[in-house]
């Protein structure tokens, strides 16, 4: 059996974002999401979320990305669609959340909510975006397998080895 190797590092208080990947790939899913202004949506996935512009078609779509298989097609809404789309949701590393959480403040005041902590051990900050798409990013958290997160996550059926 091979083993595949996640792009998501392990929870840990120094973990490091494995960067943007602009490789080409099949890619397993991405969300569509519709904007009813293009230009500011890229503006703000890109400056705020930390995205890179993979290509875009102009007037067609916009295809962002993050670490490898964090797609997102930004694509005109009417034709392609509704506006307000739902939720989403990536990972990320801890050291990135008060950044990420401040870009996303210094381009749309009052658009962030968080970081909260949850009750399967992440922070997760939740950005809406111009176009009205909730983007959460969630930074898994370390686990001191002694503490009292393991006891709470073994007592709802979570294996949590001990060294």
């Amino acid at each position: 059996m091979d083993e595949y190797r996640s792009p998501v590092p392990m929870p840990a208080f120094d973990a490091v974002s494995p960067g943007n990947y602009h490789g080409i790939y099949g890619m397993p899913m991405f969300p569509l999401v519709p904007t009813a202004d293009l230009a500011a949506s890229k503006e703000f996935w890109l400056r705020g979320l930390g995205f890179s512009d993979l290509f875009s078609i102009p007037d067609q779509v916009v295809h962002l990305r993050r670490w490898a298989f964090q797609d997102v097609l930004l694509r005109p809404a009417g034709r392609f669609g509704a506006a307000a789309p739902g939720m989403i949701s990536f990972s990320c590393v801890l050291s990135e959340l008060d950044e990420i959480r401040k870009r996303c403040e210094d381009l749309v005041p009052g658009c962030t909510d968080g970081p909260h902590e949850t009750p399967w051990n992440s922070l997760d900050l939740t950005v809406r975006t111009p176009e009205g798409a909730q983007v959460v990013l969630t930074a898994a958290q370390p686990i001191d397998p002694d503490g009292p997160v393991a006891d709470r996550l073994r007592a709802v059926g979570f294996a949590i080895p001990r060294p």
